[in-house]
């Protein structure tokens, strides 16, 4: 296991730049793996994260930069790291999946790609594949988010508004404190749990609350019933957050296996990158 020190300076070693993608708006991405090829796989994080939490994914891309030769980017979503915030006070998955598609088309992205998601991730992933069904050629949700849509309205501005507060009460690096260690299993490392404070730490308030108004009215099942293609739905055994039934519940209503990756949390990309690595074909020969 690498030290907090060794994975912080792992993730500033990744390639980070801003891409430009109409109406003044700029998306920020870490990019991987083979720089001369097409973009393979594209990688969407949670709401309280950033696209360093797919680090073991970014960095197993450019041990394979010379054999299998993927190209694999993470977003900082709309509002987080320095990609600009939506417009909308209160947007939709809709909405962070139209941007998304604005920076593929900013890229040049113009083939199918493995898209993926983590958590919140996972909404805006399947509002994507709704949009654009054509230009995904398989969709993977790691630890799915389902979002509130479907709650009754007391449940759902009951949990937007405890997370709001929480966030008003101990702002970004309160909130890192005291949630970090929820994002990994019991079992996990101190150092990868520090790693992952770090991150939460960095969330910007005014993206973080954006993404809250969208987690509180999202309905990935919605989403998943249009969804024809390929589709892996995997999660952790020991995830407190989107507890095993939830995603199995997900991953049945589509039509689909379940597929456990042990006893880790939340955070699976970090705490089981093995296993993720493998289902996104990113995984060692």
């Amino acid at each position: 296991m690498r030290t907090l020190n060794e994975l912080q300076a792992s993730a500033t070693a990744l390639s980070l730049i801003s891409t430009a993608c109409g109406d003044g708006a700029r998306v920020e991405s870490l990019q991987a793996g083979a720089s001369d090829q097409p973009v393979s796989h594209v990688l969407l994080h949670g709401i309280g994260s950033a696209g360093a939490s797919w680090l073991e994914q970014l960095e197993a891309a450019n041990r394979l930069a010379q054999s299998r030769r993927p190209r694999v980017i993470a977003w900082n979503a709309p509002g987080y790291g320095n990609s600009t915030r939506l417009a909308a006070e209160c947007p939709t998955a809709a909405d962070y999946a139209t941007r998304l598609w604005e920076w593929l088309d900013a890229l040049g992205v113009n083939h199918p790609i493995t898209l993926a998601g983590q958590s919140m991730g996972c909404l805006i992933a399947s509002a994507a594949a709704r949009q654009q069904p054509g230009r995904i050629s398989r969709l993977v949700l790691f630890a799915p988010a389902r979002g509130y849509g479907r709650a009754d309205a007391s449940e759902r501005e009951r949990r937007r508004n405890d997370r709001l507060e929480a966030l008003r009460q101990h702002g970004p690096a309160g909130l890192a404190e005291r949630r970090a260690s929820a994002m990994l299993s019991p079992q996990a490392h101190p150092d990868l749990v520090g790693y992952v404070r770090s991150i939460m730490a960095r969330v910007h308030p005014v993206g973080y609350t954006q993404a809250t108004e969208m987690l509180a009215r999202g309905d990935i099942d919605a989403d998943l019933a249009t969804w024809r293609g390929p589709l892996v739905v995997a999660s952790g055994q020991a995830d407190t957050i989107t507890p095993p039934e939830s995603c199995q519940d997900i991953a049945t209503r589509a039509g689909q296996p379940w597929t456990p990756l042990g006893p880790v949390g939340h955070g699976c990309p970090l705490e089981a990158p093995a296993l993720v690595n493998a289902i996104l074909g990113l995984g060692e020969p």
